[in-house]
């Protein structure tokens, strides 16, 4: 009599729910990335661009945000949680949690991961060589091309990636769900404060959203198949 193991069963349709899970994160990714660059390459995000920005601004006012004097202080701190220094003091750390727990593969995904995504945001941003708003509408300091941007794209891979990994350790649905959904909305509120503070447009942040995401998956991905391979694990 054939025996049927429903909870190796269950495991196997979690574990292929992932893999699929990234797989279209990555597909949906990349495409909506090359769809906006293609736009972009021939201005056709230029009225969008124009519209979500100034609607941002007390009329006839481009250097007066509009919102209460909290909110511009609030986006300021929250856009520096995808500035090259934070993230950069985030993956060293999580970096050293992890080689501290021996979880070297994890570490690797992490580095790699962030490394990536660094040098196909400058890759990027020197192809397309995209201006920013005008100066009268940055409310920040901001340096090199717009496009995309790289604080949406970064904070994506880092935020994705340790959000993946919290949820793979945890035993608790609610807390992967919660592990996941926080790396969302991080990502999403450094994106949303470029345009806020106007130093990128809004075509600029869905691409840096949807480029990280595809890496990420990407990244994770790699990593799935390499441990599975290597290590004859059937979970990463």
């Amino acid at each position: 009599m054939i025996r049927i193991d429903f909870r190796e069963l269950l495991g196997a349709a979690r574990r292929e729910l992932g893999v699929t899970s990234a797989l279209l994160v990555m597909a949906l990714g990349a495409t909506g990335f090359l769809a906006i660059a293609e736009e972009v390459s021939e201005g056709g995000t230029h009225r969008f661009d124009r519209s979500v920005l100034t609607a941002l601004r007390v009329d006839g006012q481009p250097h007066q945000l509009v919102g209460p004097p909290w909110l511009h202080v609030a986006a300021v701190d929250i856009t520096a949680l995808g500035s090259i220094t934070v993230l950069s003091l985030v993956i060293l750390l999580a970096f050293a949690l992890l080689a501290s727990l021996r979880r070297w593969a994890e570490a690797l995904l992490l580095a790699v991961g962030a490394g990536g995504g660094l040098l196909i945001s400058q890759g990027l941003k020197r192809l397309f060589e995209r201006e920013r708003p005008d100066l009268a509408y940055r409310a920040v300091e901001a340096v090199n091309a717009s496009f995309p941007s790289g604080h949406a794209m970064l904070s994506a891979v880092v935020f994705l990636t340790l959000g993946v990994l919290a949820a793979r350790y945890a035993d608790r649905r609610r807390v992967k769900v919660l592990a996941v959904v926080s790396a969302v909305l991080v990502s999403l509120l450094v994106g949303l404060s470029r345009v806020y503070l106007g130093v990128h447009w809004a075509s600029d942040v869905l691409a840096g959203w949807s480029a990280g995401a595809a890496w990420a998956m990407a990244c994770w991905l790699a990593a799935f198949l390499l441990r599975r391979r290597f290590f004859a694990e059937q979970v990463f």
